[in-house]
């Protein structure tokens, strides 16, 4: 019996080489191929090179033969890759002079199916993919069709999964440690069989961002939403390229944050939003989000702004816009970094939420 043989090297990081030594080998098969399929906000301005900010964004391809390279931007950061839905693996691009990395070798003759997703926080190294190598004589073959449920997530650093793979509560940040591919929104959208579109960044507030003044901060999730990079507003995003049937908001954390949020401010922030959304999702069910970090007087405020904001929209003829709330962690399940959810956390609220969306969305 015939065995794919996979580098399955979990954090590890394969070593890379120019694409120009590999030419020989194989062939570069460009970002524009129609056999390539990207999910999330991905800038298309340069279509041989597209970049992206935010974590959660995909690309899935089907290909022949028996290897497949992906050529990326060097720094542009970590992903996890699958292969034939074999176990996902950490690949990254995390120095200047990477530009490939090696995805699969040594696989039966034939055609396969490839999935990457993009785990980190990219506003900073600004990703770009510039393509794929196959076999010489082969070529990408179509990814299976995407699924026709789609969510939307906009969130802070619990839904960019900030500190996910640590079990120790006094790490500071580390992207190495982040990893969107295990937070509850990931694992919903997988569990649930649906496409997923990630707005998110650590930090990140509706009106006030972390240990930001209690009176707002000029740049927070109102101001960014309709960018299609975070923190770039050269392009607005086409809502037309992805509509979900439900977005989730989970936002609040870092609003009530060290001196806290203005009960008034906050609700306003949430009332915006929503307005925002609403807008570009005239037919989606909107689903505010709470927890699962807050806890007592914050939790408390939160719950009560977002149940204000639920019933302007109410009053004003909206009725599919909801609330649902994780269950608050008290370290039972461990803690991530910076008593962030942990691995096992993310799992108990990816539960939580597919229970919740399948009877909201009949998505049984």
């Amino acid at each position: 019996m015939r065995h794919s043989i996979l580098f399955l090297l979990g954090a590890f990081c394969f070593a890379s080489v120019t694409a120009q030594n590999l030419v020989p080998n194989g062939k570069i098969i460009s970002p524009t191929d129609k056999n390539i399929q990207y999910v999330g906000r991905v800038s298309m301005k340069n279509p041989n090179a597209p970049v992206w900010t935010y974590p959660g964004v995909q690309i899935r391809t089907g290909f022949t033969g028996t290897s497949l390279k992906m050529i990326a931007k060097p720094n542009s950061g970590y992903f996890m890759a699958q292969i034939d839905g074999s176990e996902a693996f950490k690949v990254c691009f995390n120095s200047k002079r990477d530009s490939i990395v090696t995805l699969a070798v040594a696989l039966p003759e034939g055609t396969h199916q490839a999935k990457l997703m993009y785990i980190s926080e990219g506003y900073d190294r600004r990703p770009e993919f510039h393509g794929f190598i196959v076999d010489k004589g082969h070529t990408l073959a179509p990814a299976p069709v995407l699924p026709e449920r789609c969510i939307e997530f906009i969130g802070n650093s619990i839904t960019c999964g900030y500190g996910v793979e640590s079990t120790n509560p006094k790490d500071p940040y580390f992207e190495e440690t982040a990893n969107h591919y295990y937070t509850y929104a990931a694992r919903a959208a997988e569990a649930l069989d649906a496409q997923a579109m990630v707005v998110a960044r650590s930090g990140i507030g509706v009106y006030r961002n972390y240990n930001g003044p209690r009176t707002g901060d000029k740049i927070n999730m109102n101001t960014e939403y309709t960018h299609t990079l975070l923190y770039d507003d050269k392009e607005t995003w086409d809502f037309n390229r992805f509509t979900p049937q439900v977005v989730c908001i989970n936002l609040g954390t870092n609003d009530t944050s060290t001196s806290g949020a203005d009960e008034k401010l906050l609700t306003n922030g949430y009332k915006k939003l929503l307005g925002q959304v609403r807008e570009h999702y005239p037919n989606a069910k909107i689903v505010f989000l709470c927890g699962s970090m807050m806890n007592g007087k914050d939790l408390a405020l939160a719950q009560k702004c977002m149940d204000k904001a639920v019933k302007y929209a109410q009053e004003n003829g909206d009725s599919e816009v909801y609330r649902f709330d994780f269950t608050p962690q008290d370290g039972s399940l461990k803690y991530g970094a910076s008593y962030h959810p942990s691995f096992w956390q993310h799992e108990k609220m990816a539960g939580e939420l597919v229970a919740y969306l399948r009877v909201l969305m009949g998505w049984m």
